[in-house]
């Protein structure tokens, strides 16, 4: 029997298993040989987790209402899911071996375990150091503040992340915003920058660039300028790569560790790559971001082709949707842009309501295998600014 495993159990990782069984029920629908192909297919997804998690939304103070239950998404579909980590890829073998040493046999393999945050390893006291990069990291900076309004918060890092954490930490604190940049938000380009400025502003949020955190004490961080300020969380948001697994399947990774995949996602004969594991083109110009309205359809298109090579089924090109940046800036709304040069299509309360309807359609389908698999069918979101058929042009 035909096996494909996927590795991961982000945004990536769970549309892969989607799409693997939707490549699977399509060749069961084909005929009578293709009945017999989409039976003799098992999918596994290995991930450490019981529960996908929606990390565009961690930065809400109740960071476990971002959360949804694998096996809602995986059981009614028909994969099957092993709780463990992934800690090597033998793929002369074709075989991933888990933590616990426990060696599963793959046909086809899809790599979407995603990235992490790469803390300073000789920082003084960043042991101390809060992030909101993971479900766990979200929980204990949300413990240690529970009830403490008035705290004084810095936040390193003045990218997307770190924009949406000191804009919610500042509706109940004081927050320092530190950046090495020249500007704030550089990695998002000039487009958004006024509308970003002027929501900081009235925040309230301190900004300090050319300017970072060289230690970290009880109550207290102390920044290259030599300053010390009062820190009651230092929260650090910045040097995402991708997980340590696309180092066994290429050395020609790209600056964020990520492996070079075709137009079907294929990185290596028997190994397709999605999500923040996945060095996607986007155009002649740009790869794919870190962010989930990648990783979806990355996993979506990633995991159908892994199926489809083993069934005879026709694979699916990538083809990204129109590029979108949504940035939530707390009580001063949002930033909605469109396109690679950003432009603002809306602000403030417009902004934080195309926000707060992206968060709703990242929430994937439960309980229902027809209308997981016709989700894991359509690649794009059918949005108002996010036509899929602007996608298709």
């Amino acid at each position: 029997m035909n096996h494909v495993v996927i590795i991961g159990g982000g945004f990536a990782g769970v549309w892969s298993a989607a799409g693997a069984a939707l490549a699977r029920r399509k060749a069961a629908e084909a005929g009578e040989a293709g009945a017999e192909a989409g039976a003799d297919l098992r999918v596994t997804l290995v991930a450490p987790n019981d529960e996908l998690v929606l990390r565009p939304r961690l930065y809400e103070p109740e960071p476990d209402r971002a959360t949804v239950a694998l096996d809602r998404i995986l059981d009614p579909i028909g994969v099957a899911r092993v709780r463990a980590t992934v800690t090597a890829v033998d793929t002369g073998r074709r075989v991933v071996v888990t933590d616990g040493g426990t060696e599963i046999a793959y046909d086809r393999l899809v790599l979407a375990s995603g990235s992490r945050l790469v803390p300073p390893a000789d920082l003084p006291g960043a042991e101390r150091l809060f992030d909101i990069d993971t479900l766990a990291g979200a929980r204990r900076l949300t413990a240690h503040l529970r009830g403490r309004d008035g705290y004084a918060a810095v936040v390193v890092g003045a990218g997307f992340v770190g924009l949406e954490a000191a804009s919610e930490l500042a509706a109940r604190g004081r927050v320092l915003l530190v950046d090495t940049a020249e500007t704030v938000g550089e990695p998002l380009g000039p487009g958004p920058r006024a509308a970003i400025e002027a929501a900081l502003d009235e925040l309230g949020v301190e900004r300090r660039l050319r300017t970072t955190v060289t230690e970290v004490g009880d109550g207290y961080a102390v920044l290259s300028d030599g300053d010390r300020v009062a820190a009651d969380a230092v929260v650090w948001s910045t040097g995402i790569r991708a997980g340590e697994l696309t180092r066994q399947l290429s050395d020609d990774l790209d600056h964020l560790g990520r492996v070079p995949v075709d137009r079907w996602l294929r990185a290596l004969p028997e190994v397709f790559a999605a999500g923040d594991a996945a060095a996607a083109p986007y155009d002649a110009e740009h790869t794919v971001m870190q962010a989930c309205q990648h990783a979806t359809p990355l996993g979506k298109v990633a995991g159908y082709n892994a199926a489809a090579d083993l069934l005879g089924v026709p694979p699916r090109p990538f083809t990204p949707a129109p590029y979108v940046t949504c940035l939530y800036l707390g009580a001063a709304g949002g930033v909605f842009t469109r396109g690679w040069d950003r432009k603002v299509m809306a602000s403030g309360e417009g902004g934080a309501y195309v926000k707060e309807q992206i968060n709703g359609y990242i929430h994937p389908p439960v309980d229902d295998a027809g209308e997981i698999l016709a989700a894991a069918d359509q690649v794009y979101i059918d949005l108002p600014f996010y036509p899929r058929e602007e996608a298709a042009a």
